[in-house]
C-alpha cells in the first residue's frame, strides 16, 4: 500500500510517499481502507520532532481516519467487513491507504455522514468535547466565547455549544469566516482582527463577561481573555504556539481559572462518553463536520503547511487516499 512516511523530524519536506506492506490485525484490532484522514496541528508539531510526544523512526503520521473494514482480528465481534467506520487513533498512522487501529478506537459511521466528516470527529470534535464540558464545565444557559472559531476544533465547539444550549460568540479574521461561523450556529460572530473586538463583546454580555472562553491560540490572546471573563469564569487552553505575559489579578476578583486541555489525558470512561455523545451527535444530525480544503497522500508535505498557516483552516482539513 502507499502511505505518508517520514524518516528524519524535520518540516514537512521531510514526508514521503512510498511503498510499504499491508497492515494484518492482532486478536483485538481492525483493518481500514482509509477512504479520508485528518490532518491537524499536532502532527506538524510531532513531525518537527520539538513535541512532548516523539514517535521512533520511520512512521506515518495521522490519528483520525473515515473508511471502511476490510479485515477483523479474531477476538472482534463487534465490527465486521464492509463496515462504515471513524477511527480516533492509529497503530499504523492514518496518512496511508490502510490504517490499523484498536477495536476500542473505532466507531460505526451512520450511513448519511461522509467519511471525509468521520475523519474529523478524533482530534476536531473530541477536543472540542473535552475542552467545552470535561475541562470547562459548560452548562446550558451560559455565554461561550469560542476564540479562533472557524477551523476545525472550532466549527466543533460551535456546534456542540450550541446544541447544548449555550449562547455562542464566535470568532473569525475575515468577514467570510465570520458568515461561516454563524453558519454553524453562532449567535454573534465578531472580526479578531478588528480593533476592540473585546469590547463589542462586552457589550454582547451587558458588560458581565463571558462564562467560558475556548481559546485556540493562547499565545496571542490568553491574557486579554482574563479580562473579558465572568465571575467564576473558564478558559479552556485548546491551542498555543509559544509563551504569553498575563496578570494573575485578572483572575483574582473574578475567580476565574485556567484550565488545560489535551486528549492524552483522557480516561477510559471520559473517552466513552465523549464518543458516545459524539456519536449521537452524528446520528441527530445535531453535529455536522465541516470539511475545508483536501489534499492527496503525495500532496501530505502542502496540507503540513497549510495547517499552520496564520489564516488558519475553515473547517476540518483532509487527506484523500
Amino acid at each position: 500500500m502507499k502511505a505518508v512516511r517520514v524518516h528524519q523530524f524535520g518540516g514537512p519536506e521531510v514526508l514521503k510517499l512510498e511503498d510499504i506492506p499491508d497492515p494484518q490485525p492482532g486478536p483485538e484490532q481492525v483493518v481500514i481502507r482509509v477512504h479520508a484522514a485528518g490532518v491537524n496541528p499536532v502532527e506538524a508539531y510531532i513531525r518537527t520532532g520539538t513535541y512532548a510526544f516523539k514517535p521512533n523512526l520511520p512512521y506515518t503520521p495521522g490519528s483520525d481516519a473515515g473508511g471502511v473494514v476490510t479485515a477483523v482480528g479474531r477476538e472482534v465481534k463487534k465490527f465486521k467487513p464492509g463496515d462504515r467506520v471513524y477511527i480516533t487513533a492509529s497503530a499504523t498512522g492514518t496518512h496511508a491507504e490502510q490504517a490499523l487501529a484498536d477495536h476500542a478506537k473505532v466507531h460505526h459511521l451512520p450511513d448519511h455522514v461522509s467519511f471525509e466528516q468521520g475523519a474529523a470527529m478524533g482530534i476536531p470534535y473530541g477536543t472540542a468535547y473535552r475542552g467545552l464540558f470535561q475541562r470547562a464545565a459548560a452548562k446550558a444557559g451560559e455565554t461561550i466565547l469560542v476564540h479562533g472559531a472557524s477551523g476545525g476544533v472550532g466549527t466543533a465547539a460551535v456546534q456542540l455549544a450550541r446544541a447544548a444550549g449555550m449562547i455562542v460568540v464566535g470568532t473569525a479574521g475575515s468577514e467570510d469566516g465570520i458568515k461561516l461561523v454563524k453558519e454553524q450556529g453562532a449567535q454573534h460572530g465578531l472580526n479578531h482582527s478588528a480593533e476592540g473586538y473585546l469590547d463589542e463583546l462586552m457589550k454582547l454580555t451587558d458588560g458581565k463577561g463571558v462564562d467560558v472562553i475556548i481559546e485556540l491560540l493562547a499565545n496571542k490572546n490568553l491574557g486579554r481573555d482574563l479580562t473579558v471573563l465572568a465571575k467564576k469564569g473558564r478558559v479552556a487552553v485548546i491551542g498555543s504556539r509559544g509563551a504569553v505575559e498575563i496578570n494573575p489579578r485578572d483572575t483574582m476578583a473574578r475567580e476565574a481559572d485556567i484550565r488545560g486541555v489535551t486528549l492524552g489525558a483522557t480516561s477510559e470512561e471520559e473517552y466513552r462518553e465523549m464518543h458516545a455523545a459524539l456519536r449521537a451527535g452524528l446520528e441527530n444530525g445535531t453535529l455536522r463536520p465541516l470539511i475545508g480544503k483536501k489534499f492527496t497522500l503525495a500532496e501530505a508535505a502542502r496540507a503540513h503547511e497549510e495547517i499552520m498557516q496564520p489564516s488558519g483552516a475553515r473547517g476540518k482539513m483532509v487527506l484523500v487516499p
